[in-house]
Protein backbone atom coordinates (compact mmCIF):
# COMPACT_ATOMS: atom_id res chain seq x y z
CA UNK A 1 0.00 0.00 0.00
CA UNK A 2 2.84 2.42 0.72
CA UNK A 3 4.33 2.34 -2.83
CA UNK A 4 0.83 2.58 -4.30
CA UNK A 5 -0.04 5.78 -2.43
CA UNK A 6 3.43 7.20 -3.12
CA UNK A 7 2.89 6.66 -6.85
CA UNK A 8 -0.50 8.38 -6.59
CA UNK A 9 1.21 11.31 -4.86
CA UNK A 10 3.81 11.41 -7.65
CA UNK A 11 1.09 11.46 -10.32
CA UNK A 12 -0.53 14.52 -8.79
CA UNK A 13 2.89 16.16 -8.41
CA UNK A 14 3.68 15.65 -12.11
CA UNK A 15 0.55 17.59 -13.09
CA UNK A 16 1.65 20.70 -11.15
CA UNK A 17 4.11 22.09 -13.78
CA UNK A 18 1.44 21.73 -16.51
CA UNK A 19 -1.11 23.67 -14.43
CA UNK A 20 1.49 26.39 -13.74
CA UNK A 21 2.36 26.53 -17.46
CA UNK A 22 -1.33 26.90 -18.36
CA UNK A 23 -1.70 29.67 -15.77
CA UNK A 24 1.28 31.55 -17.26
CA UNK A 25 0.38 31.06 -20.92
CA UNK A 26 -3.39 31.60 -20.65
CA UNK A 27 -4.42 33.39 -17.49
CA UNK A 28 -1.66 36.02 -17.11
CA UNK A 29 -1.60 37.35 -20.74
CA UNK A 30 -5.40 37.69 -20.68
CA UNK A 31 -5.39 39.28 -17.19
CA UNK A 32 -8.11 36.74 -16.33
CA UNK A 33 -8.15 36.75 -12.50
CA UNK A 34 -10.91 34.16 -12.37
CA UNK A 35 -8.92 31.74 -14.52
CA UNK A 36 -5.81 32.29 -12.38
CA UNK A 37 -7.77 31.71 -9.15
CA UNK A 38 -9.37 28.58 -10.63
CA UNK A 39 -5.95 27.18 -11.55
CA UNK A 40 -4.63 28.22 -8.10
CA UNK A 41 -7.49 26.32 -6.45
CA UNK A 42 -6.61 23.31 -8.62
CA UNK A 43 -2.98 23.53 -7.42
CA UNK A 44 -4.21 23.67 -3.82
CA UNK A 45 -6.44 20.63 -4.41
CA UNK A 46 -3.51 18.72 -5.92
CA UNK A 47 -1.40 19.65 -2.87
CA UNK A 48 -4.09 18.46 -0.41
CA UNK A 49 -4.63 15.17 -2.26
CA UNK A 50 -0.87 14.68 -2.46
CA UNK A 51 -0.52 15.33 1.27
CA UNK A 52 -3.24 12.78 2.08
CA UNK A 53 -1.54 10.19 -0.14
CA UNK A 54 1.84 10.97 1.42
CA UNK A 55 0.58 10.60 5.00
CA UNK A 56 -1.22 7.37 4.11
CA UNK A 57 1.90 5.97 2.46
CA UNK A 58 3.99 7.01 5.46
CA UNK A 59 1.61 5.19 7.80
CA UNK A 60 1.73 1.94 5.82
CA UNK A 61 5.51 2.16 5.37
CA UNK A 62 6.12 2.76 9.07
CA UNK A 63 3.72 -0.05 10.03
CA UNK A 64 5.37 -2.49 7.65
CA UNK A 65 8.92 -1.52 8.66
CA UNK A 66 8.19 -1.64 12.39
CA UNK A 67 6.43 -4.98 12.00
CA UNK A 68 9.32 -6.34 9.96
CA UNK A 69 11.82 -5.11 12.56
CA UNK A 70 9.82 -6.79 15.31
CA UNK A 71 9.62 -10.05 13.36
CA UNK A 72 13.35 -10.05 12.56
CA UNK A 73 14.21 -9.33 16.21
CA UNK A 74 11.88 -12.09 17.44
CA UNK A 75 13.19 -14.62 14.93
CA UNK A 76 16.81 -13.68 15.58
CA UNK A 77 16.40 -13.84 19.36
CA UNK A 78 14.57 -17.17 19.11
CA UNK A 79 17.30 -18.52 16.82
CA UNK A 80 20.04 -17.39 19.22
CA UNK A 81 18.28 -19.15 22.11
CA UNK A 82 18.17 -22.33 20.01
CA UNK A 83 21.91 -22.25 19.33
CA UNK A 84 24.19 -24.44 21.38
CA UNK A 85 26.96 -23.28 23.68
CA UNK A 86 29.49 -24.16 20.99
CA UNK A 87 27.97 -21.80 18.41
CA UNK A 88 27.49 -18.95 20.92
CA UNK A 89 31.11 -19.31 22.05
CA UNK A 90 32.28 -19.07 18.44
CA UNK A 91 30.15 -16.02 17.56
CA UNK A 92 30.67 -13.98 20.72
CA UNK A 93 28.16 -12.10 22.82
CA UNK A 94 29.13 -8.64 21.55
CA UNK A 95 28.42 -9.60 17.94
CA UNK A 96 25.04 -10.99 18.87
CA UNK A 97 24.16 -7.79 20.73
CA UNK A 98 25.11 -5.67 17.69
CA UNK A 99 23.11 -7.88 15.32
CA UNK A 100 19.93 -7.76 17.39
CA UNK A 101 20.13 -4.02 18.08
CA UNK A 102 21.86 -1.68 15.58
CA UNK A 103 21.70 -4.08 12.59
CA UNK A 104 17.98 -4.70 13.02
CA UNK A 105 17.40 -0.94 13.39
CA UNK A 106 19.28 -0.25 10.15
CA UNK A 107 17.25 -2.90 8.33
CA UNK A 108 14.03 -1.39 9.68
CA UNK A 109 15.04 2.11 8.56
CA UNK A 110 16.03 0.79 5.13
CA UNK A 111 12.67 -0.95 4.68
CA UNK A 112 10.80 2.19 5.71
CA UNK A 113 12.64 4.41 3.24
CA UNK A 114 12.50 1.75 0.51
CA UNK A 115 8.71 1.55 0.69
CA UNK A 116 8.41 5.34 0.67
CA UNK A 117 10.87 6.32 -2.04
CA UNK A 118 11.95 3.38 -4.17
CA UNK A 119 8.82 3.56 -6.36
CA UNK A 120 8.22 7.28 -6.02
CA UNK A 121 11.65 8.59 -7.02
CA UNK A 122 12.11 6.54 -10.24
CA UNK A 123 8.46 7.17 -11.07
CA UNK A 124 8.93 10.94 -10.88
CA UNK A 125 12.31 10.88 -12.67
CA UNK A 126 11.03 8.88 -15.64
CA UNK A 127 7.65 10.53 -15.43
CA UNK A 128 9.29 13.98 -15.65
CA UNK A 129 11.29 12.86 -18.69
CA UNK A 130 8.12 11.56 -20.37
CA UNK A 131 6.22 14.74 -19.52
CA UNK A 132 9.13 16.79 -20.92
CA UNK A 133 8.77 14.91 -24.23
CA UNK A 134 5.06 15.83 -24.29
CA UNK A 135 5.99 19.48 -23.78
CA UNK A 136 8.97 19.72 -26.18
CA UNK A 137 10.82 16.69 -27.63
CA UNK A 138 13.93 18.72 -28.54
CA UNK A 139 14.40 20.02 -25.00
CA UNK A 140 13.64 16.60 -23.55
CA UNK A 141 16.92 15.25 -24.99
CA UNK A 142 18.67 17.31 -22.29
CA UNK A 143 16.69 15.36 -19.69
CA UNK A 144 17.81 12.01 -21.08
CA UNK A 145 21.50 13.00 -21.09
CA UNK A 146 21.21 14.47 -17.59
CA UNK A 147 19.56 11.33 -16.16
CA UNK A 148 22.39 9.18 -17.57
CA UNK A 149 25.05 11.46 -16.04
CA UNK A 150 23.27 11.55 -12.67
CA UNK A 151 22.90 7.76 -12.67
CA UNK A 152 26.65 7.35 -13.21
CA UNK A 153 27.35 9.71 -10.30
CA UNK A 154 24.89 8.01 -7.95
CA UNK A 155 25.91 4.43 -8.64
CA UNK A 156 29.62 5.29 -8.75
CA UNK A 157 29.45 6.77 -5.26
CA UNK A 158 27.33 3.82 -4.11
CA UNK A 159 29.93 1.29 -5.27
CA UNK A 160 32.67 3.29 -3.56
CA UNK A 161 30.94 3.47 -0.17
CA UNK A 162 29.45 -0.01 0.27
CA UNK A 163 32.72 -1.76 1.36
CA UNK A 164 33.35 0.89 3.99
CA UNK A 165 29.92 0.52 5.54
CA UNK A 166 30.76 -3.16 6.10
CA UNK A 167 34.00 -2.10 7.83
CA UNK A 168 32.01 0.36 9.94
CA UNK A 169 29.77 -2.46 11.19
CA UNK A 170 32.76 -4.71 11.95
CA UNK A 171 34.40 -1.90 13.90
CA UNK A 172 31.10 -1.31 15.70
CA UNK A 173 31.21 -4.95 16.86
CA UNK A 174 34.62 -4.34 18.39
CA UNK A 175 33.50 -1.13 20.11
CA UNK A 176 30.48 -2.95 21.54
CA UNK A 177 32.74 -5.74 22.81
CA UNK A 178 35.08 -3.29 24.55
CA UNK A 179 32.15 -1.40 26.06
CA UNK A 180 30.52 -4.57 27.35
CA UNK A 181 33.78 -5.87 28.85
CA UNK A 182 34.56 -2.53 30.49
CA UNK A 183 31.09 -2.19 32.03
CA UNK A 184 30.87 -5.79 33.26
CA UNK A 185 34.43 -5.76 34.61
CA UNK A 186 34.58 -2.22 35.97
CA UNK A 187 35.29 -3.41 39.51
CA UNK A 188 38.35 -5.33 38.34
CA UNK A 189 39.48 -2.40 36.21
CA UNK A 190 39.25 0.00 39.16
CA UNK A 191 40.81 -2.46 41.57
CA UNK A 192 43.94 -2.67 39.44
CA UNK A 193 43.94 0.98 38.29
CA UNK A 194 43.55 0.04 34.64
CA UNK A 195 41.18 2.87 33.73
CA UNK A 196 43.74 4.65 31.55
CA UNK A 197 44.59 1.48 29.64
CA UNK A 198 40.90 0.72 29.00
CA UNK A 199 40.30 4.30 27.90
CA UNK A 200 43.28 4.19 25.53
CA UNK A 201 42.14 0.89 24.01
CA UNK A 202 38.57 2.15 23.61
CA UNK A 203 39.81 5.44 22.12
CA UNK A 204 41.94 3.58 19.59
CA UNK A 205 39.07 1.39 18.41
CA UNK A 206 36.60 4.28 18.48
CA UNK A 207 39.01 6.36 16.39
CA UNK A 208 39.24 3.51 13.88
CA UNK A 209 35.45 3.46 13.70
CA UNK A 210 35.46 7.24 13.23
CA UNK A 211 37.99 7.01 10.37
CA UNK A 212 35.86 4.46 8.50
CA UNK A 213 32.73 6.55 9.03
CA UNK A 214 34.46 9.76 7.93
CA UNK A 215 35.88 8.18 4.78
CA UNK A 216 32.50 6.74 3.82
CA UNK A 217 30.88 10.07 4.73
CA UNK A 218 33.33 12.06 2.58
CA UNK A 219 32.57 9.93 -0.46
CA UNK A 220 28.84 10.17 0.23
CA UNK A 221 29.18 13.94 0.68
CA UNK A 222 30.16 14.22 -2.97
CA UNK A 223 26.64 13.20 -3.90
CA UNK A 224 24.86 16.51 -3.37
CA UNK A 225 27.42 18.88 -4.95
CA UNK A 226 27.97 16.67 -8.01
CA UNK A 227 24.25 16.19 -8.60
CA UNK A 228 23.58 19.90 -8.03
CA UNK A 229 26.28 20.88 -10.54
CA UNK A 230 24.91 18.43 -13.11
CA UNK A 231 21.29 19.52 -12.67
CA UNK A 232 22.09 23.25 -12.65
CA UNK A 233 24.17 22.78 -15.80
CA UNK A 234 21.14 21.04 -17.31
CA UNK A 235 18.90 23.97 -16.30
CA UNK A 236 21.32 26.41 -17.92
CA UNK A 237 21.24 24.38 -21.14
CA UNK A 238 17.45 24.18 -20.92
CA UNK A 239 17.04 27.93 -20.42
CA UNK A 240 19.43 28.64 -23.28
CA UNK A 241 17.65 26.39 -25.77
CA UNK A 242 14.25 27.40 -24.40
CA UNK A 243 14.99 31.11 -24.82
CA UNK A 244 15.94 30.54 -28.46
CA UNK A 245 12.71 28.60 -29.10
CA UNK A 246 10.61 31.22 -27.30
CA UNK A 247 12.07 33.91 -29.58
CA UNK A 248 11.31 31.68 -32.57
CA UNK A 249 7.75 31.16 -31.33
CA UNK A 250 8.00 27.36 -31.17
CA UNK A 251 7.89 27.27 -27.36
CA UNK A 252 5.89 29.33 -24.87
CA UNK A 253 7.15 30.90 -21.68
CA UNK A 254 4.87 28.67 -19.60
CA UNK A 255 6.25 25.55 -21.28
CA UNK A 256 9.79 26.68 -20.53
CA UNK A 257 8.90 27.16 -16.87
CA UNK A 258 7.25 23.72 -16.88
CA UNK A 259 10.46 22.15 -18.25
CA UNK A 260 12.53 23.89 -15.55
CA UNK A 261 10.11 22.63 -12.88
CA UNK A 262 10.42 19.09 -14.23
CA UNK A 263 14.21 19.49 -14.10
CA UNK A 264 14.03 20.57 -10.45
CA UNK A 265 11.78 17.61 -9.68
CA UNK A 266 14.37 15.29 -11.18
CA UNK A 267 17.10 16.95 -9.08
CA UNK A 268 15.15 16.57 -5.83
CA UNK A 269 14.15 12.98 -6.48
CA UNK A 270 17.62 11.88 -7.60
CA UNK A 271 19.13 13.31 -4.42
CA UNK A 272 16.47 11.43 -2.45
CA UNK A 273 17.17 8.30 -4.48
CA UNK A 274 20.91 8.63 -3.85
CA UNK A 275 20.37 8.92 -0.10
CA UNK A 276 17.92 6.03 -0.29
CA UNK A 277 20.48 3.84 -2.05
CA UNK A 278 23.03 4.59 0.67
CA UNK A 279 20.48 3.65 3.35
CA UNK A 280 19.57 0.50 1.45
CA UNK A 281 23.23 -0.46 1.01
CA UNK A 282 23.77 -0.13 4.75
CA UNK A 283 20.56 -2.05 5.41
CA UNK A 284 21.67 -4.82 3.03
CA UNK A 285 25.02 -5.01 4.81
CA UNK A 286 23.20 -5.33 8.14
CA UNK A 287 20.80 -7.88 6.66
CA UNK A 288 23.75 -9.91 5.42
CA UNK A 289 25.23 -9.87 8.92
CA UNK A 290 21.88 -10.97 10.38
CA UNK A 291 21.63 -13.75 7.81
CA UNK A 292 25.09 -14.95 8.80
CA UNK A 293 23.74 -15.59 12.29
CA UNK A 294 20.48 -17.11 11.03
CA UNK A 295 22.41 -19.51 8.76
CA UNK A 296 24.39 -20.89 11.71
CA UNK A 297 22.68 -24.07 12.79
CA UNK A 298 22.81 -25.82 16.12
CA UNK A 299 25.32 -28.64 15.72
CA UNK A 300 23.31 -30.77 18.17
CA UNK A 301 20.33 -32.83 17.08
CA UNK A 302 17.65 -31.99 19.64
CA UNK A 303 14.85 -34.30 18.45
CA UNK A 304 13.95 -37.52 20.16
CA UNK A 305 14.96 -40.87 18.71
CA UNK A 306 12.19 -42.89 17.05
CA UNK A 307 12.80 -45.80 19.40
CA UNK A 308 14.62 -46.55 22.63
CA UNK A 309 18.24 -47.40 22.23
CA UNK A 310 19.37 -49.86 24.89
CA UNK A 311 22.90 -50.38 26.03
CA UNK A 312 24.91 -52.81 23.92
CA UNK A 313 25.13 -56.27 25.47
CA UNK A 314 28.89 -56.10 25.76
CA UNK A 315 28.83 -52.75 27.57
CA UNK A 316 26.75 -53.40 30.67
CA UNK A 317 29.61 -52.25 32.90
CA UNK A 318 32.62 -49.97 32.56
CA UNK A 319 36.11 -50.64 33.70
CA UNK A 320 36.72 -47.81 36.21
CA UNK A 321 33.74 -48.79 38.39
CA UNK A 322 32.65 -51.92 40.10
CA UNK A 323 30.42 -54.17 38.02
CA UNK A 324 26.70 -53.71 38.46
CA UNK A 325 24.12 -56.35 37.76
CA UNK A 326 21.72 -53.70 36.50
CA UNK A 327 21.97 -51.06 33.80
CA UNK A 328 23.52 -47.96 35.40
CA UNK A 329 21.41 -44.82 35.60
CA UNK A 330 24.18 -42.65 34.14
CA UNK A 331 27.07 -44.07 32.17
CA UNK A 332 30.05 -42.41 30.47
CA UNK A 333 31.66 -44.66 27.83
CA UNK A 334 35.14 -43.68 26.69
CA UNK A 335 34.09 -40.02 26.33
CA UNK A 336 36.40 -37.45 24.74
CA UNK A 337 35.63 -33.78 24.16
CA UNK A 338 37.24 -30.85 22.37
CA UNK A 339 36.07 -27.23 22.18
CA UNK A 340 37.09 -27.14 18.53
CA UNK A 341 40.86 -27.16 18.81
CA UNK A 342 43.14 -30.03 17.90
CA UNK A 343 43.64 -31.13 21.52
CA UNK A 344 40.93 -32.85 23.53
CA UNK A 345 40.01 -31.28 26.85
CA UNK A 346 38.72 -34.63 28.11
CA UNK A 347 39.89 -38.09 27.07
CA UNK A 348 38.90 -41.66 27.94
CA UNK A 349 36.28 -40.70 30.53
CA UNK A 350 34.36 -43.81 31.65
CA UNK A 351 32.30 -44.30 34.81
CA UNK A 352 28.86 -45.39 36.01
CA UNK A 353 26.47 -43.78 38.48
CA UNK A 354 23.45 -45.43 40.00
CA UNK A 355 20.22 -43.67 40.83
CA UNK A 356 20.48 -41.84 44.15
CA UNK A 357 24.30 -41.80 44.16
CA UNK A 358 26.30 -38.74 45.07
CA UNK A 359 29.28 -38.27 42.77
CA UNK A 360 32.09 -35.92 43.72
CA UNK A 361 34.32 -34.47 41.01
CA UNK A 362 37.59 -32.94 42.13
CA UNK A 363 40.84 -31.94 40.48
CA UNK A 364 43.20 -29.08 39.85
CA UNK A 365 42.39 -25.91 37.96
CA UNK A 366 41.84 -26.67 34.27
CA UNK A 367 41.43 -30.40 34.87
CA UNK A 368 38.09 -30.43 32.99
CA UNK A 369 35.64 -30.69 35.90
CA UNK A 370 33.08 -28.17 34.61
CA UNK A 371 33.48 -29.44 31.07
CA UNK A 372 32.62 -32.95 32.20
CA UNK A 373 29.39 -32.05 33.96
CA UNK A 374 28.37 -29.72 31.07
CA UNK A 375 28.18 -32.81 28.88
CA UNK A 376 25.39 -34.39 30.98
CA UNK A 377 22.64 -31.85 30.09
CA UNK A 378 24.10 -31.66 26.55
CA UNK A 379 25.33 -28.10 26.76
CA UNK A 380 28.00 -29.56 24.48
CA UNK A 381 28.06 -32.82 22.55
CA UNK A 382 30.86 -35.31 23.07
CA UNK A 383 33.53 -35.52 20.40
CA UNK A 384 34.00 -39.26 20.93
CA UNK A 385 32.29 -41.93 22.98
CA UNK A 386 28.78 -41.84 24.42
CA UNK A 387 26.84 -40.81 27.51
CA UNK A 388 23.87 -42.94 28.55
CA UNK A 389 20.99 -42.09 30.87
CA UNK A 390 18.55 -44.90 31.63
CA UNK A 391 20.31 -47.00 29.01
CA UNK A 392 19.79 -44.52 26.18
CA UNK A 393 22.36 -42.33 24.51
CA UNK A 394 21.49 -38.74 25.45
CA UNK A 395 21.97 -37.75 21.80
CA UNK A 396 19.00 -39.95 20.99
CA UNK A 397 16.76 -38.29 23.56
CA UNK A 398 14.64 -35.17 23.27
CA UNK A 399 16.87 -32.43 24.66
CA UNK A 400 14.02 -30.59 26.39
CA UNK A 401 12.82 -33.74 28.16
CA UNK A 402 16.40 -34.54 29.09
CA UNK A 403 17.03 -31.13 30.66
CA UNK A 404 13.67 -31.25 32.45
CA UNK A 405 15.13 -34.10 34.52
CA UNK A 406 18.23 -32.12 35.48
CA UNK A 407 18.81 -29.26 37.90
CA UNK A 408 21.97 -27.24 37.26
CA UNK A 409 23.71 -24.80 39.59
CA UNK A 410 26.45 -23.14 37.50
CA UNK A 411 29.69 -21.64 38.76
CA UNK A 412 28.41 -18.13 38.17
CA UNK A 413 25.10 -17.58 39.91
CA UNK A 414 22.87 -16.23 37.14
CA UNK A 415 19.96 -14.24 38.56
CA UNK A 416 17.54 -11.99 36.71
CA UNK A 417 15.94 -8.62 37.44
CA UNK A 418 12.70 -9.96 38.86
CA UNK A 419 11.26 -11.00 42.20
CA UNK A 420 12.85 -13.74 44.28
CA UNK A 421 9.77 -15.87 43.65
CA UNK A 422 10.06 -15.49 39.88
CA UNK A 423 13.77 -16.35 39.99
CA UNK A 424 12.99 -19.53 41.91
CA UNK A 425 10.14 -20.41 39.54
CA UNK A 426 12.52 -20.50 36.60
CA UNK A 427 13.27 -24.01 37.81
CA UNK A 428 9.64 -24.99 38.35
CA UNK A 429 7.01 -22.56 36.93
CA UNK A 430 4.14 -24.38 38.64
CA UNK A 431 5.79 -24.67 42.06
CA UNK A 432 3.78 -23.43 45.03
CA UNK A 433 5.11 -20.96 47.58
CA UNK A 434 5.37 -23.81 50.06
CA UNK A 435 7.61 -25.76 47.68
CA UNK A 436 9.77 -22.68 47.08
CA UNK A 437 10.12 -22.05 50.82
CA UNK A 438 11.05 -25.68 51.34
CA UNK A 439 13.70 -25.46 48.59
CA UNK A 440 15.11 -22.30 50.15
CA UNK A 441 15.24 -24.04 53.53
CA UNK A 442 17.10 -27.03 52.06
CA UNK A 443 19.50 -24.63 50.35
CA UNK A 444 20.13 -22.90 53.68
CA UNK A 445 18.51 -19.73 52.34
CA UNK A 446 15.64 -19.24 54.78
CA UNK A 447 17.41 -16.28 56.36
CA UNK A 448 17.41 -14.50 52.98
CA UNK A 449 13.62 -14.54 52.90
CA UNK A 450 13.48 -13.45 56.54
CA UNK A 451 15.92 -10.56 56.12
CA UNK A 452 14.76 -9.20 52.77
CA UNK A 453 11.79 -6.90 52.67
CA UNK A 454 8.83 -8.56 50.98
CA UNK A 455 10.13 -12.12 51.38
CA UNK A 456 9.51 -13.99 48.15
CA UNK A 457 8.33 -10.73 46.55
CA UNK A 458 11.68 -9.05 47.17
CA UNK A 459 12.99 -7.61 43.89
CA UNK A 460 16.33 -9.04 42.77
CA UNK A 461 18.48 -6.69 40.71
CA UNK A 462 20.26 -7.76 37.54
CA UNK A 463 22.85 -10.47 38.27
CA UNK A 464 21.73 -10.36 41.91
CA UNK A 465 23.70 -7.20 42.67
CA UNK A 466 21.70 -6.60 45.85
CA UNK A 467 22.68 -10.03 47.23
CA UNK A 468 26.00 -11.24 48.59
CA UNK A 469 27.95 -13.96 46.81
CA UNK A 470 26.80 -16.62 49.27
CA UNK A 471 23.19 -15.49 49.05
CA UNK A 472 23.28 -15.66 45.24
CA UNK A 473 24.62 -19.21 45.37
CA UNK A 474 21.98 -20.35 47.84
CA UNK A 475 19.20 -18.87 45.70
CA UNK A 476 20.51 -20.68 42.60
CA UNK A 477 20.73 -23.95 44.57
CA UNK A 478 17.13 -23.47 45.74
CA UNK A 479 16.10 -22.75 42.15
CA UNK A 480 17.52 -26.11 41.07
CA UNK A 481 15.98 -27.96 44.04
CA UNK A 482 12.55 -26.44 43.43
CA UNK A 483 12.04 -28.60 40.35
CA UNK A 484 12.92 -31.78 42.33
CA UNK A 485 15.23 -33.06 39.55
CA UNK A 486 16.39 -36.61 39.03
CA UNK A 487 19.92 -35.32 38.47
CA UNK A 488 21.36 -32.39 40.42
CA UNK A 489 24.59 -30.79 39.23
CA UNK A 490 26.41 -28.48 41.64
CA UNK A 491 29.28 -26.86 39.76
CA UNK A 492 31.40 -25.39 42.54
CA UNK A 493 28.08 -24.09 43.88
CA UNK A 494 29.25 -23.61 47.48
CA UNK A 495 32.51 -21.76 46.87
CA UNK A 496 31.17 -18.58 48.51
CA UNK A 497 29.69 -20.39 51.52
CA UNK A 498 31.43 -20.74 54.85
CA UNK A 499 32.34 -24.26 56.00
CA UNK A 500 29.49 -24.48 58.50
CA UNK A 501 26.83 -23.49 55.94
CA UNK A 502 28.42 -25.80 53.39
CA UNK A 503 28.24 -28.71 55.86
CA UNK A 504 24.57 -27.99 56.63
CA UNK A 505 23.83 -27.82 52.91
CA UNK A 506 25.43 -31.20 52.21
CA UNK A 507 23.54 -32.70 55.14
CA UNK A 508 20.21 -31.37 53.85
CA UNK A 509 20.91 -32.77 50.38
CA UNK A 510 21.15 -36.29 51.80
CA UNK A 511 17.36 -36.38 52.16
CA UNK A 512 17.18 -36.46 48.36
CA UNK A 513 19.57 -39.45 48.08
CA UNK A 514 16.74 -41.91 47.50
CA UNK A 515 15.78 -40.57 44.07
CA UNK A 516 18.24 -37.81 43.12
CA UNK A 517 21.68 -38.43 41.66
CA UNK A 518 23.92 -35.55 42.72
CA UNK A 519 27.13 -34.42 41.02
CA UNK A 520 29.25 -32.15 43.23
CA UNK A 521 32.11 -30.30 41.56
CA UNK A 522 34.34 -28.67 44.12
CA UNK A 523 37.89 -27.70 44.95
CA UNK A 524 37.26 -28.63 48.59
CA UNK A 525 37.96 -32.14 49.81
CA UNK A 526 35.42 -31.59 52.59
CA UNK A 527 32.65 -31.09 49.99
CA UNK A 528 33.19 -34.46 48.28
CA UNK A 529 34.70 -36.74 50.93
CA UNK A 530 31.33 -38.23 51.95
CA UNK A 531 30.19 -38.90 48.37
CA UNK A 532 29.40 -42.45 47.26
CA UNK A 533 32.04 -42.09 44.57
CA UNK A 534 34.71 -39.49 43.88
CA UNK A 535 36.13 -38.88 40.40
CA UNK A 536 39.61 -37.36 40.41
CA UNK A 537 40.50 -35.52 37.20
CA UNK A 538 43.99 -34.54 36.11
CA UNK A 539 44.78 -33.03 32.72
CA UNK A 540 41.48 -34.17 31.24
CA UNK A 541 41.96 -37.80 32.32
CA UNK A 542 40.54 -39.79 35.21
CA UNK A 543 43.30 -40.19 37.76
CA UNK A 544 41.15 -42.27 40.09
CA UNK A 545 37.62 -43.28 41.05
CA UNK A 546 36.52 -44.48 44.46
CA UNK A 547 35.60 -43.43 47.96
CA UNK A 548 37.61 -41.04 50.07
CA UNK A 549 39.73 -43.65 51.90
CA UNK A 550 40.32 -45.73 48.77
CA UNK A 551 41.64 -42.72 46.88
CA UNK A 552 43.84 -41.65 49.78
CA UNK A 553 45.54 -45.02 49.64
CA UNK A 554 45.60 -45.58 45.88
CA UNK A 555 45.49 -42.20 44.06
CA UNK A 556 48.55 -39.92 44.38
CA UNK A 557 46.74 -36.98 42.78
CA UNK A 558 43.89 -37.13 45.31
CA UNK A 559 46.30 -37.59 48.20
CA UNK A 560 48.23 -34.50 47.08
CA UNK A 561 45.01 -32.46 47.04
CA UNK A 562 44.10 -33.72 50.51
CA UNK A 563 47.52 -32.89 51.94
CA UNK A 564 47.16 -29.27 50.79
CA UNK A 565 43.80 -28.88 52.57
CA UNK A 566 44.09 -31.20 55.60
CA UNK A 567 46.59 -31.62 58.38
CA UNK A 568 48.90 -34.63 58.35
CA UNK A 569 47.07 -36.07 61.36
CA UNK A 570 43.71 -35.81 59.57
CA UNK A 571 45.08 -37.57 56.49
CA UNK A 572 46.56 -40.39 58.57
CA UNK A 573 43.35 -40.74 60.58
CA UNK A 574 41.28 -41.02 57.37
CA UNK A 575 43.65 -43.69 56.04
CA UNK A 576 43.04 -45.83 59.12
CA UNK A 577 39.28 -45.12 59.44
Amino acid sequence: MAPLFKCLEACFELFVPLVVADMIDTGIPAHDAGYILTRGALLLLLAVIGLICSVTAQYFAATAAAGMGRSISNDLFSHILDLGYKEIDQIGTSKLLTRISSDVTRVQTGINMFLRLFMRSPFIVFGAVIMAFTVDPRSAVIFVVLVIILSLIVFGILIGTMPYYNKVQQSMDRVTLLTREALSGQRVIRAFNREEREQAEFLEENSRLLSFQLFAGKISALMNPLTMVAVNFGIVCLLYTGAIQVNMGSLSQGQTIALVNYMNQILIELVKLANLIILISRALTSMKRINEIMEIKNSMDTVAAPADMALPADKETCEPCAASPQTPFISFRDVAFSYGGHKNVLEHISFDASKGDSIGIIGGTGAGKSTLINLIPRFYDVSEGSIYIDGRDIREQDIHKLRARIGVVPQKAGLFAMSLRDNLKLGAPDASDEALLRAMEDAQGSEIIALKEGGLDHLIEQDGRNLSGGQRQRVTIARALSRDPEILILDDAASALDFATDARLRKSLKKYSGHMTVFIVSQRVSAVRDCDSIIVLSGGHIAGIGRHRELLLGCPTYREICETQMTREEVERDEIA
